[in-house]
């Protein structure tokens, strides 16, 4: 009895099963596949599809083209990816051809893909460097070039000028609107912050919580519209740099609806949140429960952590940032939260990177207080654990915070313009100096003007040693017309709409209709610095050499072989005249020099003076 039971029973489950394959199979759709399409004449041949569509795992890939080769076919535990990795050998033409999921009784799906061919020179594109000038804006808040598109049918927080954290409008035609306004300006590169989709509830403006990593946000418009932007900057002769994030995503994003696996994210019992402290990672002393939060931790409950030990993570992270180099033609990455990520992983992705475009920059956020810190995550490092990040770049956050507290302070042993001095002696750190970006200020604190008091005397400073000074400098979109905000009252008043923007708008930087006489003074005071910055070789391409502060007074010189460029700055309320006897090592072969910014002529160079709280940048002559 018991036995016919259990024969009864395992007929039924086999019947239930195949019913379940039944309908399974005959409701089987696929939903999208990631990378969309890729190139041909790749120098790393391996392409890994991931794919998506309900119960896809039940089917069977078949690719039949020239010089593609299906290599392998993996599972994982949702039933409904299929991860497929492709061969594309280096005879391979771009052209089209038919991935076909075969199902059972001759039933299949299929799939378009597409091949290109890349775009000449691309392997071999220039990228940002010292001789640049970043611009970075803050799309939503830059312009409104298409109102249409400011609210959009399927996403989820709609235009709100009134609301500080909200959408204000801002998109990518706006940007390409007003290229001419950067290129006269004098600056040469644009930092957008993220333009992927984020399909999140508020606020989702800023756009660090991604839900489509393939997918410009509809409401800065589409990819082809990033691709016309990089275009029309290109024509301007500006490149473009474009913020990527590798640790976390949007809880938004679709994923999270249907993990692949379960570690494709860095999961919690409950909610737990980084502790920020990055320098946990190379402290030899660190807890490695310290360690487990700092890395693993989410950055926001709505921002899930991205987990870059799973190998197929690491592999979708790297084949997207390559994409939007090809496709869109950029110039350059800035990476979010870099130490956030695991650090082998960040290592490997340089490499790959670099592999496909060797003379390409990637400038990441190690926002870290110290520049031993700093340097850990410098390409070349001499590291006692080993590591090396192959990362081209850094930004100077120690350096951030000496300009933001040098021009407010007395000058002392350790204060005032010492600060300055004594962060740059610490560039024994870094293999090349010259590669570091330099800022006051950005989206993420308070801006420099309000920092220095709204003393335009100490912003003028600050620019003078930020665009002379090793490195290139980066500069917060509205510091030319003197913009202000604290970081305490909200981010969202650090990152106020740029006036003239929006139709109606009473103040128009773009024209100066509505500006002060003393945020034209420091528009027209900036469009001078920088646009002199661009032919200075001394500047972009020198040697730096300081000296100790003496009186409050600050010396340096930028030189090449060919040329030098003296720098002043009295950070003092009295005027000061000196002499150069002390610099004779920089101005034993210069006779003659001019001051750039107030067009004096000095005939000898034995003796300078520089009014109270101000600088002088003098080219030197033989």
């Amino acid at each position: 009895m018991f036995l016919h039971q259990f024969r009864n029973m395992r007929i039924w489950l086999m019947l239930l099963l195949i019913g379940y394959l039944s309908n399974s199979l005959s409701a089987q759709q696929l939903s999208l596949i990631e990378p969309p399409f890729w190139w041909v004449g790749m120098k790393n041949t391996e392409l890994q599809l991931l794919v998506y569509g309900k119960d896809i795992s039940l089917s069977r890939p078949l690719i039949n083209y020239p010089g593609v080769r299906l290599k392998e076919t993996l599972l994982v535990e949702s039933p409904n990816y299929l991860f497929l990795n492709l061969e594309i050998s280096p005879e391979a033409k771009a052209g089209s051809f038919e991935i076909k999921f075969q199902l059972p009784k001759n039933k299949s799906i299929s799939y378009g893909y597409q091949l290109l061919d890349r775009t000449e020179g691309s392997a071999d594109r220039a990228s940002f460097g010292s001789k640049d000038v970043i611009y970075l804006l803050m799309p939503d808040r830059f312009a409104n070039g298409d109102p249409t598109n400011d609210n959009v049918a399927g996403m989820i927080e709609q235009s709100n000028r009134n609301n500080p954290n909200g959408r204000h409008g801002g998109d990518l035609k706006g940007i390409a609107n007003h290229l001419d306004y950067f290129a006269d300006l004098g600056v040469t590169a644009l930092w957008l912050n993220p333009v992927f989709e984020g399909n999140v509830p508020t606020p989702s403006y800023h756009g660090y919580s991604i839900t489509n990593f393939y997918r410009i946000d509809p409401r800065f418009g589409s990819n082809d519209d990033f691709k016309l932007l990089v275009d029309k900057a290109h024509a301007k002769g500006l490149k473009v740099i474009k913020d990527m994030v590798f640790n976390h995503f949007g809880t938004g994003h679709w994923w999270m609806n249907d993990l692949p696996m379960k570690d494709w994210i860095n999961q919690w019992p409950e909610y737990t949140r980084s502790n920020f402290r990055s320098g946990t990672l190379m402290d030899p002393h660190a807890a490695e429960a310290d360690r487990e939060k700092m890395l693993n931790g989410w950055f926001d409950k709505m921002m899930a952590d991205l987990n870059q030990t799973n190998p197929l993570v690491a592999k979708y992270l790297i084949q997207n940032s390559i994409w939007w180099v090809e496709f869109a033609g950029l110039d350059g990455i800035r990476m979010d939260t870099y130490p956030y990520s695991e650090k082998n992983f960040m290592a490997h992705w340089m490499q790959q990177l670099r592999s496909e475009y060797p003379n390409f920059s990637v400038v990441g956020e190690v926002w870290l207080n110290s520049s031993q810190q700093v340097a850990y995550w410098h390409e070349n490092n001499r590291n006692l654990d080993g590591y090396n990040s192959n990362l081209n770049y850094v930004f100077d956050f120690p350096l951030k915070y000496a300009i933001g507290s040098a021009f407010n302070e007395g000058n002392g042993w350790s204060s005032g313009a010492s600060k300055l001095y004594e962060t740059l002696s610490f560039d024994f750190l870094y293999d090349d100096p010259q590669k570091i970006i330099n800022f006051a200020d950005n989206h993420d604190g308070d801006r420099i003007f309000s920092t220095l008091g709204k003393d335009l005397r100490k912003l003028k400073m600050a620019m003078i040693f930020l665009m002379t000074t090793r490195g290139a400098p980066q500069i917060y979109y509205g510091t030319e017309i003197l913009m202000t905000g604290w970081e305490h009252d909200g981010h969202g008043f650090i990152r106020e709409d740029f006036p003239g923007g929006w139709e109606g708008d009473a103040v128009n930087a773009f024209t100066d209709e509505g500006l002060s006489a003393d945020q034209k003074d420091a528009k027209a005071f900036m469009k001078l610095l920088m646009n002199w910055r661009k032919q200075s070789k001394a500047v972009t391409e020198g040697k730096l050499k300081h000296y100790i502060r003496e009186e409050g007074v600050y010396v340096y010189f930028r030189y090449t072989d060919d040329e030098a460029v003296m720098v002043v700055i009295n950070n003092n309320e009295e005027s000061r005249t000196f002499k150069t006897n002390r610099f004779a090592e920089n101005l034993q072969t210069y006779t003659t020099g001019t001051d750039i910014l107030h067009r004096t002529y000095f005939d000898q160079l034995k003796m300078i003076s520089v009014p109270a709280m101000s600088a002088r940048i003098i080219e030197l002559k033989k």
